[in-house]
This record gives structure tokens, C-alpha cells and sequence, in this order.
């Protein structure tokens, strides 16, 4: 009885054996199974998914920097009516990208066709560019706190005598002209600006031809009022007029293009030297894509000169102002303003233009 006893413990045992021997073997072949197969991989992320942050503007720096260019003296005050404080102008800010306030820029002016149009064409193009570079360095020198972008300010529409084909009295410069300004611009990591003299013709007609350079993250739009001849006159014979929604017509073009291209804004620069050259300033919309400047066009004397940047710019704020200054015109008549003198200017202009 107990030999039988003994036989079935024996047989249970060796079975336990067996089915743990069996049962460690599956772990080991599963052990080993799971060395051999290959990770799963993660859900494959495109680049189109991932979302770059938002760059936003420094909304307090902006601030801060467009009361220290408005320069107004100690006893200004609201309230005033001999100095009513019409600077810093609110109007929207810019993108992010945006190259006013923080940023002046010193341009030079003129057509490669031509010598007596500015200093851009007088000069080789070695000679020009180093001239160009002594005055950026001045203005560095004389407010080191404003970086300076150099500037290539390009005729690429001139109002002319002549009808000409089409009768707008204007030539449009050829591409390959516009290229050449593009590559000195590249040269010295500058800006460049396309000046529009509309003539007979207008800006539906005119920056349309322009656009392919305009898409140009580099490339910025000036307009020229004096040669805008609305009531059929020969450019020369009398100073042209814009309004105010000619200069919105053109921001609005320009916003467009930087929206349709992810673009930085746009800058926006207006000629003006006399009061019916840009009627209803008031209406002048800049936009968050496009920053628009005044400038001061007029040559003479300082004072007459000082004296209309204070009566057609200063007076009649929009945004930004710029101010020319003309090597052989100004010069003739006194000594060019210097930039120490402009900088006490209200407002003090960021668009510096020699021609």
C-alpha cells in the first residue's frame, strides 16, 4: 500500500517537473522571440504638422521707441496750442519682422541711366557704394542706439517730357536696369526701394508691372507725388497731387503681396514738399503689413528746409517721416544739414534720403 502511495507521489512530482521544464522553455523561446522583433515604430510625424510658434512683436519696445523719436520737448503737452504734441501717432502696430522703429534707414537716390537724377547714378558703382557707406557710418556715429540699414532708392518709373507711345509721359526702366540695382543692394546687405513717377499713368497701371520685384522680402515701394499729373499736364509744368486713397491703394497692394508671401512689411515712402501734393492725410491707413513714411522732398536752405519739414510733415502725421537731403542743391545754398541737426527734429526722421 505504501509502495503504491510512494509510486503516485513519485509520478505526480516528475509531472510538476515536466510542466515547469516546459513552461520555462516558453518563456525563454518568447523571451527570445521579443529580442528578434523590431520596435514599433512611432506614428511618423510630416513637417507640415509641427507648427512653428508665433513670432510677435515687442509691443513695449515698439512704444518706448516711438516716444524717443518723437523727441517732444519738456513743455509739450496735450493741451498746448502753440505745441500741441502730435507725435507718437497711434496707429496699428506691425508684424512681427517690421524694420520701423528700431531701424534707420540711410538711402541713396537716383536712376543708373542718368547722373544728374542723384547720387546713384553719378558715380561708378565701387565709388557710390563707399560713398553711401560713409554716411551710414555717420548717422551710426551720431545715434548708436538706432542700427542703420543702408538703401538703394531706385527711379524705376521716370516721369518724362515727351508723351512717349502710350502718352503717360513716363519711361519704365527695364528689368535688367532694376537687377543691376538689386545685385549692388546685395553687395553691401542693403534694402532697396522702387520709386514710382507716375506721370499721366497711375499706380493700378503701375505696380502691377513691378509686383515680381516687390514679392522680394528686400524690396520696398517709394511713390512720388510732385510727378503725378491727374489734370493732364506735362510733368515739369506744375507740381502733381496724390490723395489719400492713392496712398492706401498702394498699402493695400503692398499687404496683399506680404500676406499672399509670409512676407516682413512692406515700407511705404511719399514724397512731399508742399501742402496740395498729398490731400486728406488724414485718411492714410497704415496696415500691421505695410509702414508708411512722410518725406521731406525739398531742397534749399536749412532753414526753408527745416521750416517745411515742420509745416508739411511734422504737422500732418501719418506715421514715420523721412528727410532729402541734396548733395549739389542744399549745398549750394548753405551747408547740408548734419545729422546731429536732424536728429533734433520732432519728429526725428528715419528715412534719411541723399540725392
Amino acid at each position: 500500500m505504501e509502495q503504491r502511495q510512494d509510486l503516485k507521489a513519485t509520478s505526480r512530482t516528475k509531472k510538476f517537473l515536466w510542466f515547469i521544464l516546459v513552461l520555462a522553455i516558453l518563456c525563454c523561446g518568447l523571451i527570445y522571440y521579443k529580442s528578434k522583433t523590431p520596435a514599433s515604430k512611432p506614428p511618423e510625424v510630416k513637417s507640415a504638422d509641427i507648427k512653428a510658434p508665433k513670432l510677435e512683436l515687442d509691443v513695449f519696445a515698439y512704444d518706448e521707441k516711438l516716444k524717443q523719436i518723437a523727441n517732444n520737448p519738456p513743455t509739450a503737452t496735450t493741451t498746448s496750442s502753440t505745441l500741441p504734441m502730435l507725435w507718437p501717432v497711434k496707429t496699428v502696430y506691425p508684424n512681427y519682422g517690421a524694420l520701423l522703429p528700431f531701424n534707420r534707414i540711410v538711402a541713396y537716390y537716383g536712376n543708373l541711366y542718368s547722373k544728374g537724377m542723384g547720387v546713384l547714378g553719378e558715380y561708378p558703382e565701387d565709388v557710390m557704394l563707399d560713398k553711401l557707406n560713409v554716411e551710414v557710418k555717420k548717422w551710426q556715429t551720431a545715434e548708436p542706439s538706432t542700427p542703420v540699414i543702408p538703401a538703394l532708392h531706385y527711379i524705376a518709373v521716370v516721369a518724362q517730357a515727351g508723351a512717349g507711345r502710350d502718352g503717360k509721359y513716363i519711361a519704365r526702366m527695364p528689368d535688367k536696369e532694376i537687377d543691376k540695382v538689386l545685385a549692388m543692394a546685395q553687395k553691401i546687405n542693403g534694402i532697396v526701394f522702387l520709386d514710382v513717377q507716375l506721370g499721366g499713368s497711375n499706380l493700378q497701371t503701375e505696380l502691377p508691372l513691378l509686383e515680381k520685384y516687390l514679392k522680394l522680402p528686400n524690396v520696398h515701394l517709394g511713390i512720388d507725388p510732385e510727378f503725378a499729373m491727374k489734370n493732364g499736364q506735362r510733368p515739369g509744368t506744375a507740381i502733381g497731387t496724390l490723395d489719400a486713397g492713392d496712398v492706401n491703394f498702394a498699402a493695400n497692394y503692398l499687404s496683399q503681396i506680404v500676406k499672399d508671401n509670409n512676407l516682413p512689411p512692406k515700407i511705404l515712402v511719399i514724397h512731399r514738399f508742399t501742402k496740395p501734393m498729398l490731400t486728406n492725410f488724414g485718411n492714410i491707413n497704415p496696415l500691421p503689413e505695410v509702414q508708411i513714411v512722410i518725406d521731406m522732398d525739398g531742397f534749399g536752405g536749412q532753414g526753408n528746409k527745416l521750416n517745411t519739414y515742420k509745416q508739411y510733415i511734422s504737422k500732418e502725421p501719418v506715421q514715420f517721416t523721412g528727410f532729402k537731403l541734396f548733395y549739389k542743391n542744399d549745398s549750394a545754398r548753405g551747408l547740408l544739414l548734419s545729422p546731429e541737426q536732424l536728429l533734433k527734429l520732432t519728429p526725428i526722421p528715419l528715412y534719411i534720403q541723399y540725392q
